[in-house]
């Protein structure tokens, strides 16, 4: 069996496996590598048709993302870890640790969200209209602030231009499906800890915009309806990528939530 693309540093339990979201790659956790394969194993995936890995012969979706983080979880023979995902990555890890519980021990959600039915149509329409590019880089643009490093959101945008438009478009409208038709029953399912790691507010116009201290937002009370014990910290004044933007912060919170689960 073939696996995704994936990285490898450092030794320790729990293993810590990062999953990038829609457009990106593995090399947007490199802080995190750095700081946590310290103390513990780290592997970073490329999914497919992102990164190193090569796009699949069968459509892009949610659901064969996470199935091939279960077979690299299975391959490795890992030890119970905590999935760590990003935007889309979040609903891929919540794939994943339902396909292979046995090699997860916590799941932290970066930075998620929940699209509504009707973004599907907007999607479709673009796509028709051939808007699928100026779509990507609108909603990629949105993703930073003024304390983001320009070099850093231009590749960014510019790796997200870079996906194959077949493999985006098949994403985007399964982010859609997933989330209308398995997102709740997914977290209901899952019965490993759980850290909402929140930074930015994505409204009925999906306009994105920072969060503030002390402020709750319609998905994250969808999560903790879903998870009443779920663990729930905001990142305030920082954009869609905390990784990149705040690692330091990012990297505190991450290793709190991994010392309750000793």
């Amino acid at each position: 069996m073939a696996l995704i693309h994936h990285v490898v540093a450092g030794t320790g339990s729990p293993p810590v496996v990062f999953v990038h979201g829609f457009a990106c790659s593995h090399k947007d956790w490199r802080a995190q590598i750095d700081h946590f394969s310290a103390r513990h194993t780290t592997v970073a995936v490329d999914l497919p048709g992102h990164g190193a890995t090569p796009a699949a012969v069968e459509p892009a979706s949610i659901e064969r993302c996470g199935s091939v983080v279960a077979d690299l979880l299975r391959a490795r023979s890992l030890a119970p870890a905590v999935l760590v995902g990003h935007s889309m990555g979040c609903r891929v890890v919540l794939e994943a640790a339902l396909r292979a519980p046995e090699h997860v021990a916590g799941i932290a959600l970066v930075d998620g969200s929940r699209f509504a039915a009707a973004v599907a149509q907007v999607f479709e329409t673009r796509f028709a209209a051939g808007d699928y590019r100026a779509l990507v880089r609108g909603m990629f643009e949105q993703m930073f602030t003024t304390r983001s490093d320009a070099k850093t959101m231009a590749a960014a945008v510019q790796r997200a231009l870079d996906l194959p438009e077949a493999v985006g478009q098949a994403l985007l409208l399964s982010l859609v499906r997933y989330d209308m038709e398995t997102l709740g029953s997914a977290l209901e399912r899952v019965d490993r800890p759980l850290l909402a790691l929140q930074t930015t507010f994505v409204d009925d116009r999906r306009v994105r915009t920072p969060m503030t201290a002390g402020q709750t937002t319609p998905y994250l009370e969808y999560v903790r309806a879903k998870v009443p014990g779920v663990r729930i910290e905001v990142l305030p004044g920082v954009g869609h990528f905390p990784q990149l933007d705040a690692p330091a912060e990012t990297n505190r919170a991450l290793a709190s939530f991994i010392a309750t689960l000793a």
